[in-house]
């Protein structure tokens, strides 16, 4: 184990943040294009970072041009820096959930989500409020209902195992996901209501539709040019995800009363916290569980029969002693808890976050400290952040039990715990 940040970081004389921004709209062009086909998101980041030998530094990111009115962000990329971006007394968080852009409000029932609420504000304290005392309401229903969705999920792959001896596991773990999310606001299967089966799918619609300036079908040659031109130089339109947004809206407005009952105590009319509840439940909830489950399985998967051993009887030992699966014997697992960090820290489902600058604030790196002007939009790519080699000791290998043991003092490093 290395040093953590608090042994290593000392004071440092500031020092020019170093990069450019290049010319106006060519220089996020520019910066565009490397980051999506010439270099793709790592080398682009890797080439900076040893270009200007710091790991702070200026730069574009995507959209840009029209989309984004001002690209330019200053990127903090190691385990010194990043967290600035969670220190909400330090950096506001208004409307940049998605970056240097933000979607139309269409999308969300003409209200802003509370993702893109700063904190400061009124309406940012109501509405997670709002979610937290759902959320307790629904303490006692967490593990049953989810120990019953898996349950489903590993039957159908099982099944389908069987009769075509291989199974996919993405499209059913989305389903899950889905349905684990409606059942706990809405007390029903989704496929109960008007969704059907279509839940899943209408989210990915209307989240990539939002997201679409951020994406890339990796088209190859000079198509790639069309498909910059068609993603980023206007934002897709919400209509083209209307009517399916509406019959989500419409499904868990009818199945979620007891929920949204609530939202009126915390002044919260009935359909903006409908709204905001679609928003955490499709974009916050489903969209995490949809990248987390398969990455989670994948480096499980590929870690070996030894872990996997391991983990087995770590489980079946608490669970035995426990008399079930609570969170208290979630909490004893100490092994299944550092596999499941690990699997975050490798591959963050959330690998950006961004802020701007309240007040004029000094940031350190491993090696230096820079001053960011109030106002600047500061950028975190997470997994160099969460695979930052002066920190952890073979950050790119899956490391099943890192945060056994002395390890568990790398949790105040791995930023990921924030997200979680």
């Amino acid at each position: 184990m290395k040093m953590s940040p608090s042994e290593e970081q000392s004071e440092f004389s500031l020092k020019p943040i170093p990069g450019d921004y290049g010319l106006p709209f060519f220089g996020a062009i520019r910066d565009r294009l490397d980051y999506f086909y010439n270099q793709g998101k790592d080398e682009f980041f890797t080439a900076r970072i040893q270009k200007y030998e710091s790991t702070v530094f200026k730069t574009n990111m995507p959209p840009g041009p029209f989309i984004a009115r001002n690209p330019k962000v200053i990127a903090v990329l190691d385990a010194i820096s990043f967290p600035v971006l969670f220190d909400t007394s330090k950096v506001e968080k208004y409307n940049v959930l998605d970056g240097t852009f933000f979607p139309s409000v269409s999308f969300t029932g003409g209200h802003r989500a509370c993702a893109y609420l700063d904190p400061y504000e009124p309406k940012h304290t109501s509405l997670k409020s709002f979610f937290m005392s759902a959320l307790s309401s629904k303490r006692d229903d967490f593990i049953p209902l989810f120990r019953t969705c898996l349950s489903t999920l590993f039957i159908h792959i099982e099944d389908e195992i069987v009769s075509q001896k291989k199974a996919g596991f993405n499209k059913p773990s989305d389903a899950m996901s889905f349905n684990f999310v409606f059942r706990l606001f809405g007390n029903k299967d989704s496929s109960d209501t008007k969704l059907g089966s279509e839940g899943p799918a209408i989210v990915d619609k209307w989240l990539a539709l939002q997201l679409a300036p951020l994406a890339t079908l990796e088209l190859p040659g000079f198509l790639k040019y069309f498909e910059d031109i068609f993603l980023r130089t206007f934002p897709l339109p919400f209509f083209f995800v209307k009517s399916d947004y509406s019959k989500l809206y419409d499904a868990f407005y009818a199945s979620s009363s007891s929920v949204l009952d609530k939202a009126e105590s915390f002044g919260i009319k009935r359909d903006e916290a409908c709204h905001n509840l679609v928003f955490l439940a499709g974009f916050n909830a489903f969209g995490g569980m949809k990248v987390l489950f398969p990455t989670l399985i994948k480096w499980v998967g590929k870690a070996g029969e030894k872990l996997h051993g391991q983990l087995a009887n770590e489980i079946r030992t608490v669970v035995r002693e426990e008399g079930g699966v609570t969170f208290q014997a979630l909490d004893k697992m100490i092994l299944t808890k550092s596999v499941v960090f690990e699997a975050l820290r490798i591959e963050p489902p959330v690998p950006f976050q961004y802020g701007k600058a309240r007040e004029n604030i000094v940031v350190h790196s491993h090696d230096a400290a820079f001053e960011i002007k109030k106002g600047e939009m500061i950028f975190g790519y997470q997994p160099f952040a969460t695979k930052d080699p002066r920190i952890f000791n073979d950050a790119e290998e899956f490391v099943g039990n890192r945060f056994v043991g002395d390890g568990e003092k790398l949790f105040e490093v791995c930023v990921l715990v924030k997200w979680a």
